[in-house]
């Protein structure tokens, strides 16, 4: 029966674990505290090295922390990364997405700095600064980089994190044939922007309830009994990362899908792969086509969303073209998967936003950590909860901060898991 005002806001009569208080999707002031809790202490993937493939190419990078970077690759070959601005007057150094470039030059006064971070140039500086102020003074500030996972450029602005295999643990061991058989290349790169907060859109790849959502996921997997895809089993890993288990996509039950027979080197014909990373990275391998989602929080109620879609460095023209069509024909903007998606989550977005008096929002499913569990929300909330030191389902409540840093590496498998 439908519900009176006291009856829409108080808490399901369910443990603690299984439902969210829904102002950890939209309070201001929440959301400054993931900045400083959690994305200026985890590691997050940037970009790839193929984008920053030759020496001095640079790339520029919105961190979700607030601070904006370039990632530059050396003489040496050597990736770093930089703040984005120029130490003299706090200046925007580099304002075109990409490129390249033998110095950064700051527009400003023209102070100069190479690869390495070094700075290389001020003009008139002896006149100007005498021997008070000289180049090796004002170098950029470097930014905690490492590369790996498939070639990703992966940044943490805490200088005393812990090593990114620390973070990652063993949640990627299981795609890792597939990611190190060969280098990878970035097909193609774009952009969404969603009036909705960032959990709310990473719960949409760590859950498959949602394939109800998708018709082509419908016919292709949870309508065909020989596809495996009631037997996909979620592996929670610490940190709060999360796999999927692997399916046999029926591409042919849907008509006209235009499917190639194209695959990927030791993933099985038609396979799928999925691996959620903390706090809102997921790898998605599916057939033929690398997909890495990455989002960058704007606000408690606004996120940009960055895809890449990849495929093998040595990949014909040919090959090249059809897996951008294998690609476009799931995860286009005019495909039949991803836009469906995106409505859902703007969806919960304007629902759910500040002043709108939403309800508690369940996480409640249990089935034995089968495919239509919502046990990687759990898990992730539970993650969510030691980094911020806050209960995900009381938002009031405080609790220990047992995570201001990864301190070790994490290699155990965990077969459920449970949030504060």
């Amino acid at each position: 029966m439908s519900r009176n005002s006291k009856q829409w806001t108080q808490k399901p009569n369910l443990p603690s674990t299984h439902y969210a208080d829904p102002k950890i999707y939209s309070d201001p002031a929440i959301f400054e505290e993931e900045k400083e809790k959690i994305f200026k202490k985890v590691w997050m993937l940037a970009a790839h090295e193929s984008e920053v493939a030759n020496p001095h190419d640079f790339r520029t990078y919105e961190h979700p922390g607030g601070t904006r970077l370039v990632i530059m690759r050396g003489e040496d070959m050597k990736i770093r990364t930089f703040y984005n601005i120029c130490p003299h007057r706090g200046n925007l150094l580099v304002y075109e997405p990409s490129g390249n470039a033998k110095k950064l030059v700051c527009i400003f006064h023209q102070w100069a700095f190479d690869a390495k971070g070094d700075c290389v140039d001020i003009p008139r500086g002896k006149a100007g600064y005498q021997d008070r102020i000289c180049e090796s003074d004002v170098g950029l500030r470097e930014v905690k980089t490492e590369v790996g996972y498939g070639g990703f450029v992966w940044v943490n602005l805490d200088d005393s994190c812990a090593p990114l295999s620390a973070h990652i643990g063993s949640a990627l061991d299981y795609m890792m044939p597939e990611l190190e058989t060969e280098p990878l290349e970035v097909l193609w790169y774009y952009q969404a922007t969603l009036r909705t907060n960032f959990k709310l859109i990473h719960d949409t790849n760590q859950e498959f309830y949602h394939d109800y959502l998708h018709y082509h996921n419908r016919i292709t997997g949870m309508l065909d009994p020989k596809s495996g895809y009631f037997q996909r089993r979620y592996t929670a890993f610490p940190n709060g990362h999360a796999s999927v288990g692997s399916m046999n996509v029926s591409y042919d039950a849907y008509t006209g899908s235009g499917h190639s027979a194209l695959g990927w080197p030791k993933l099985p014909p038609n396979g799928w792969k999925l691996v959620d990373l903390f706090p809102c990275i997921t790898y998605n391998l599916r057939t033929s086509v690398l997909r890495i989602d990455s989002y960058i929080p704007l606000g408690p109620d606004r996120v940009l969303l960055e895809f890449r879609i990849l495929g093998l460095k040595s990949d014909t023209p040919e090959v090249r073209k059809q897996r951008e069509k294998d690609a476009a024909t799931i995860w286009s903007p005019f495909g039949r998967n991803l836009h469906e998606d995106l409505l859902a989550s703007s969806g919960q977005g304007m629902a759910m936003a500040r002043g709108s008096d939403p309800m508690y929002v369940l996480h409640a499913r249990e089935e034995d950590n089968l495919i239509h569990d919502e046990v990687g929300m759990r898990h992730y909330l539970e993650e969510w909860s030691a980094w911020m030191g806050r209960s995900s389902s009381d938002s009031t409540r405080k609790i220990a901060d047992s995570k201001p840093q990864a301190t070790a590496p994490a290699h155990q498998e965990q077969d459920v898991a449970q949030p504060a």
